[in-house]
């Protein structure tokens, strides 16, 4: 801090106790109350980043890690793309991202605008459109592409996706490839009272109701979609990392205003989560028990030591990942 902030702060704080020792218990009163407040605190509203090409079909704002240590902060979490709503022209060109290999996470990739393929090394092919799911374990080792499926790709129109990746846990970073389909019309879903809207479950537990995807560490995601008049309450464990995503609309989140595209950092801290949607919104939350295990992450492949990660690579080269056609 340099010399005239600290003079500046010092002299704030000499004014700020000499108010309060003037108005003596108001003060102290309001800040017992505000000490026993019934909500989660807010860490920060964080607005969208510059967006950057992913392949040449996602066209993407990252939230985290984006370099500001949010690979602990929101552990098991350790990568949120989102593909905002854009508008894509037809075309007979394949856009997308071709080939290529993870090891040591999972990625899941959720559709609200348009359609994407999948394609991996172990056999799977999946096609997700608005609302469908598709989570992929990459566990020991596998190779995957994504692009925009054939019939939305010559029609053109609006596009909008997201992609998170979850860290596995040590015990869990070899477990054998797997591919979870997720069909937005089977994801167990909870009515709000008073047709403020719906939240689908997809992992974890949302008031009694439980998630429909299998997940390697306890983690809670909810897809929520809510009407203009939505005001509600909800919990998520106090210790759990967790933050929110506006994907359309615009909510208030514990008093905290969140327009469309910015991501809520909640405290891991007791306290209800207060959400009133000004319009009709979706958004998305996470909560995880962070993993607390150390970490090393290289492009695609995120591990425990280094040296697993000179062995993904050498795998990687030698084939061990399987084959998949670009």
């Amino acid at each position: 801090m340099e010399r005239k902030d600290f003079i500046r702060k010092g002299i704030f704080s000499s004014v700020v106790a000499y108010i309060a020792a003037a108005v003596g218990n108001p003060l102290k009163a309001a800040a017992k109350a505000a000490a026993k407040s019934p909500y989660r605190g807010v860490e920060g509203v964080l607005s969208p980043t510059n967006t950057h090409m992913v392949g040449n079909g996602f066209k993407v704002m990252n939230f985290f890690p984006n370099g500001k240590g949010f690979e602990e902060r929101m552990s098991p979490f350790f990568l949120l793309d989102f593909n905002a709503e854009v508008h894509y022209p037809p075309s007979e060109i394949s856009r997308g991202v071709g080939v290529h290999p993870h090891r040591g996470i999972e990625t899941i990739t959720f559709a609200y605008k348009g359609s994407v393929e999948h394609h991996d090394s172990k056999g799977n092919h999946g096609i997700i459109g608005p609302g469908d799911i598709q989570w992929m374990t990459a566990g020991g080792g596998v190779l995957h592409k994504e692009y925009q499926e054939q019939t939305y790709l010559k029609r053109g129109g609006a596009f909008e996706m997201l992609q998170l990746w979850i860290n596995l846990p040590r015990k869990h970073k070899m477990t054998p490839a797997k591919y979870q389909s997720i069909v937005h019309n089977k994801k167990p879903r909870v009515k709000l009272p008073g047709n403020m809207g719906d939240v689908y479950v997809v992992a974890g537990e949302y008031e009694g109701t439980k998630g429909i995807a299998s997940t390697f560490s306890p983690v809670h995601m909810y897809d929520m979609h809510l009407n203009s008049n939505a005001d509600f309450r909800f919990s998520l464990p106090a210790g759990y990392n967790s933050g929110i995503l506006v994907v359309d609309g615009s909510i208030a989140v514990n008093g905290h205003n969140a327009p469309e595209n910015h991501y809520v950092q909640l405290k891991n801290e007791g306290g209800d989560i207060h959400i009133k949607a000004s319009k009709n919104s979706l958004i998305l939350v996470l909560s995880g028990e962070p993993l607390n295990e150390p970490y090393v992450s290289y492009g695609p492949f995120v591990m425990n030591t280094q040296e697993e990660i000179k062995q993904a690579i050498e795998d990687y080269n030698a084939g061990k990942f399987g084959f998949l056609q670009n």
